[in-house]
């Protein structure tokens, strides 16, 4: 059976005429989100919505284009029947899952060396992932400086600041450490890798590998019954 968290309803609110959207996981969100809905985060729920502003006619493309890639994504979307559809269009690699893929890469190295190649491509001062998200960082700031309303410059100010000393600090302290690791040349002792070969000094030419056997784990104990007194 799916679990709910695969489950969201799109539909237009009753009472204040809003297209939402309600359930799903992160990656669901990430859906929505990617096809133009907005995030509400309450206490207790995050659900979406549909930009201010636009027409009837928009908001139904926007929720008809949202329950599609939704459902391509095996989701289960229950939905008012102007959004249904029966299209499932083509799923593509998203350009943040494959900076997450750094991360799997990490998980699995096993040396230091491997570590910080794997850190260069978050800190090269050229073409790092770092050192882009500065330049989208510097352009959005630069968008807002002429957009016009008061608030504008107050933005672009602050996502310069964000710019220019966090995101500074971050690539530093990053770089220093890709670094360490570099100058390190050492194996992790918690991440040794089975060659399933035998060693030549091993008396027992029959074993598969060389590995110590994994730890046997104890029985756990059945749980203590109360039991109560005799009458």
């Amino acid at each position: 059976m799916p679990r709910a968290d695969r489950f969201l309803a799109i539909r237009r609110d009753p009472h204040s005429d809003e297209v939402l959207a309600r359930g799903g996981d992160p990656e669901a969100h990430s859906v929505l989100e990617r096809a133009g809905f907005v995030a509400v985060v309450r206490l207790h729920e995050t659900y979406h919505r549909t930009p201010t502003g636009l027409s009837g006619e928009d908001e139904r493309r926007l929720a008809t284009e949202a329950v599609a890639r939704l459902r391509s994504a095996a989701y289960h979307v229950d939905c008012d029947a102007d959004f249904d559809t029966d299209s499932l269009p083509a799923r593509y690699p998203t350009l943040g899952s494959s900076v997450a893929h750094l991360a799997e890469r990490i998980r699995e190295a096993t040396t230091t060396d491997e570590v910080a190649d794997i850190l260069t491509e978050l800190t090269a001062s050229h073409d790092g992932v770092l050192t882009a998200l500065s330049e989208v960082l510097t352009a959005v700031a630069d968008f807002h400086d002429g957009l016009g309303d008061a608030v504008d410059p107050h933005t672009a100010r602050r996502i310069h600041y964000l710019a220019d000393e966090h995101l500074r600090v971050l690539h530093g302290d990053l770089t220093h450490t890709r670094n360490r690791l570099a100058d390190r040349h050492a194996p992790h002792p918690g991440r040794s890798v089975c060659t399933e070969e035998v060693a030549a000094t091993e008396r027992e030419r029959s074993a598969v590998c060389a590995c110590p056997p994994p730890p046997r784990s104890l029985p756990v104990p059945p749980p203590l019954v109360a039991t109560g007194l005799r009458r």
